[in-house]
Formats: C-alpha cells, sequence, structure tokens
C-alpha cells in the first residue's frame, strides 16, 4: 500500500490506473480473502466499463483462484446489482470499479457475505500478509452468470405495481454508465418510454455531487427539445442517481433521499452530516441520525438502529444520492428486501412513482419540502496536508474563522466536526469544508435560503481557501 499508492478511501481501495498493477490488485484482493476468512466456494467479480477494470478484474479472478476458489463472473452490472447477488447467494463479492472519479484512477470494492466491508475489515486487509507469486497474476475472465443482472431487475420488477409508469416520457443520459441497458430494460417494464441520450463508450466521469456546468446546460436543452416528464442518469458503477425534473434541472441527491425516505415510509433514517437539514425539518421521520461522510459509517448506524427497539423501517442515504435499505419496506401488499449498499435505482424509480401517484410534474414534489438548498464543489490538486492544515485552524479559531468568511456569509455561531469543519452561521447558512477520502481535492459544501446563495457561499468559500493556500 504505502509504495504503490493504491489505499482506503470512503468507498474502497483506489488510485492511479498506472499503480493498480496486477501485483497490487492480487495483492488486495488476497488480502481481502483473508481478511474475511472466506471458506471454500465462490467469489463473485464484476466490473464497470472503464477502459482499466478488464486488466483489473483478471488480477482480482487469479487471486480468487490462487486462493481456491471459484471465480462466479458477473460481467458488466452495477454495483447494488453485484452485491444484491452476493447477499442473495451468500458469497464474497468484489467489484472493480472507480465509481465516479477520473477515467486515469479506478478502485476496488469488497464485499463479504454480510455486505459491505467494515472500516474494522478495511484495516485487517491493510494489516494482512500475503504471498504474491512470481507468474499466474491474471487469468482470463470466465463467461458471464447473468443472474445477477436478472435477479437485480427482478427484484423492482416484484416491488413496484406494473406498468406503474406507463405515459411516462424518460430522457435517459448513459453516458458510459455500467447501469445503462439494465436501468433501461427496468423503466421499459414498468411502461415508460425511454429515450437515449449521449450514450458513449468512452469513459465519462458523472459526479452527482458536483455536477458539471456542461451537463447543468444540457439538461435544459434536452427538456426543452423532447418535452421529458423526467431526465435520469447515474454515476459509473450506477450506485449514485441523477434524477432531473421536467425543465431539466437536476436535484440535488439529498433531497432524491428525503422523498425516496418518504415513499417508502421510513421511520428512522440515517444520513451524513452534509445532508440538508430538511431533513429534519420536514418532519416526515420520528428519527434522523447522522453521520461521518461514507458509506461504511451510514451502514454502521443503520445497523444500531436496527438493534434498537421499535425500529421497523429503516433506511439511509447520502447527499451524493446513494440510498441503502436496512430493513424489510413493505409498501401496497409487496416487500423489498434490505440492501445495504448505495443503490441509484431505487430513488429513481420511487420518485417517478411518486410524481406518478401525486398526479403532477416531477418538480411538484420539491414544493413539499422545507425551503432548503445546498450547493457543493471541490478544488481539484488540493494538497491533503494543506486541507488539515487549514482545517485544523478553523476548527480552533474563531478569528480564522471570521478572516477567511467574515465579510463572505457573516458570523459564526457553532462547529459540527463529525467530518471535517462544518461551520453554523448566525443567518442559518452552512459552511462546510471537508477533505476528499480518496483524492486530492477539497470539497465544500453549503446550505443557505435560495440555490443562488448556497452556490455563491461554495463558489466563493473555494475561491478563498485557493488564496489561502498560497
Amino acid at each position: 500500500m504505502d509504495s504503490s499508492g493504491v489505499r482506503f478511501g470512503t468507498s474502497g481501495a483506489r488510485g492511479l490506473v498506472s499503480d493498480m498493477t496486477s501485483e497490487v490488485c492480487f495483492a488486495y484482493t488476497s488480502a481481502f480473502l483473508q481478511a474475511i476468512s472466506a471458506g471454500p466456494g465462490r467469489v463473485a467479480l464484476a466490473m464497470d466499463l472503464r477502459p482499466s477494470s478488464p486488466e483489473i478484474a483478471a488480477a482480482c479472478a487469479a487471486a480468487i483462484r490462487h486462493a481456491g476458489l471459484g471465480v462466479d463472473f458477473c460481467g458488466t452490472i452495477p454495483t447494488p446489482a453485484l452485491a444484491y447477488y452476493a447477499q442473495t447467494e451468500g458469497v464474497p463479492a468484489i467489484m472493480v470499479t472507480g465509481s465516479h472519479i477520473p477515467f486515469d484512477r479506478n478502485g476496488i470494492k469488497f464485499y463479504s457475505i454480510v455486505g459491505e466491508i467494515t472500516k474494522t475489515d478495511e484495516a485487517n486487509i491493510s494489516q494482512a500478509v500475503v504471498a504474491v507469486p512470481a507468474e499466474g497474476l491474471a487469468i482470463k475472465l470466465p463467461e458471464v452468470n447473468r443472474c445477477a443482472y436478472q435477479g437485480y431487475v427482478e427484484r423492482y420488477l416484484r416491488f413496484f405495481p406494473p406498468k406503474g409508469l406507463a405515459g411516462m416520457r424518460l430522457g435517459f443520459y448513459e453516458h458510459s454508465s455500467v447501469a445503462r441497458d439494465l436501468l433501461r430494460e427496468i423503466l421499459e417494464r414498468l411502461g415508460a418510454e425511454v429515450i437515449s441520450l449521449g450514450r458513449t463508450d468512452e469513459f465519462v466521469p458523472i459526479d452527482t455531487e458536483a455536477v458539471s456546468d456542461a451537463d447543468v446546460q444540457q439538461a435544459k436543452r434536452w427538456a426543452e427539445q423532447y418535452q421529458f416528464d423526467a431526465i435520469l442518469s447515474t454515476d459509473g458503477d450506477g450506485d449514485r442517481p441523477l434524477l432531473g425534473d421536467e425543465r431539466g434541472q437536476w436535484l440535488r441527491g439529498d433531497i432524491a433521499g428525503i422523498l425516496c425516505a418518504q415513499y417508502l415510509g421510513a421511520e428512522a433514517v440515517v444520513t451524513t452530516v452534509s445532508c440538508n437539514t430538511a431533513v429534519e425539518l420536514c418532519g416526515s421521520f420520528p428519527k434522523v441520525s447522522r453521520t461521518r461522510i461514507g458509506s461504511p459509517y451510514v451502514i454502521e448506524a443503520i445497523e444500531s438502529l436496527l438493534d434498537a427497539a421499535g425500529k421497523k423501517y429503516v433506511v439511509g442515504f447520502e447527499p451524493n444520492g446513494g440510498f441503502l435499505v436496512g430493513s424489510a419496506m413493505e409498501k401496497g401488499g409487496q416487500v423489498l428486501s434490505p440492501l445495504l449498499t448505495r443503490d441509484a435505482v431505487l430513488p429513481i424509480l420511487c420518485l417517478l412513482s411518486m410524481a406518478r401517484d401525486n398526479g403532477g410534474p416531477l418538480s411538484a414534489l420539491l414544493a413539499r419540502l422545507p425551503q432548503r438548498y445546498t450547493a457543493s464543489d471541490r478544488l481539484q490538486n488540493f494538497p491533503t496536508e494543506a486541507s488539515r492544515t487549514i482545517l485544523a485552524e478553523l476548527a480552533t479559531s474563531s478569528f480564522a474563522i471570521e478572516s477567511l468568511l467574515g465579510d463572505l456569509c457573516g458570523k459564526s455561531v457553532g462547529l459540527d466536526q463529525t467530518d471535517g469543519v462544518r461551520i453554523l452561521l448566525e443567518n442559518n447558512e452552512i459552511v462546510h469544508f471537508r477533505p476528499s477520502g480518496n483524492a486530492s481535492e477539497l470539497r465544500c459544501y453549503a446550505e443557505a435560503a435560495s440555490q443562488e446563495r448556497a452556490e455563491f457561499l461554495v463558489q466563493g468559500s473555494l475561491r478563498r481557501m485557493q488564496k489561502r493556500a498560497l
């Protein structure tokens, strides 16, 4: 790990493709199998559509076979589809994906037989000592087992009403999402008309927390041209949704999460510290718990709630839109089984169904929520050590906050250091800084009473941070 630079971030091990050699990927896989004490049997393996993924998957497959286990190759499918299959079959799983990060990087996500690995598992993998053979570090990938794809599709066709989306006209920004064929099949089998947009064989890094200006403007043009009921997309590995209304306005992921939780009738919600405060202000959920950023922390808090008495319907979501189901959910006489990993398909289907049930446009759903708006962006190639130094000053000095942000957003009245530095301001606005867990980036989140103000706070705060680091 030290020599390669491939390390665990908020979601799996990630690094530059040039550093993710067959030796490194073989070693990571071997360490994972050792850390979870994988017994005899098989390991499910899948990958996204990045050009580097097949080579990495071949190294993972070689390590699985070297450990005396079978390689159950599920092909190119979304991460949650692999996780659901592994959960159903009771087998470990490995997903080769870099999610939304640039194409010159990639990653590996690991699942034990009980689901996404924990931070303790990550530590055990990091400390493992493994033997890497001198040859045979990659094998030809086996034929694809379609059961994971089919099982995931049927999960949603069973839960949602037959032809429940009939009459809806949807634009699908497919780009290079590994979910593009699978999600289209689900939508069409539920009765929707789906128009393909922007499909490409070149990898496109879609970050659902920091949608590019080009994608914002493109969605508006598509909406005007085609008169869609909604526009939808996902990130590269299909575990984070991107959903736009009939006007081509992309919904923030945390707003989609709140609406999805309402549709499912959740009693308890776990989300991250960076989530929109509308989750509490809407009054829909008797229990709201906030965590550090990253699905392992959300999962840990969900499991704690499941152990508490009286919590029947427990869900979780992140501001990137990824939605997790902690307990079996029942609606309309149908049951949706738990799936403790981020999922993009469920929130898309829930919001479309919610709009259909209400007999109005998708945009009308937002009017029912408290009018709190969030924005986020990042400074790329921002040294992690510089981030930590500046944030340490902000955490210990009100003068440092005043010097950085005083004339931009007023006086601070409180700090939340659950993850990074979240500054609470006297005018009920919020500015939150956090170093990325897997790249040299500094992220900024803001919340205000209007979208324009939230975006102004993010851009202004990032400009000041950049100057502060010079």
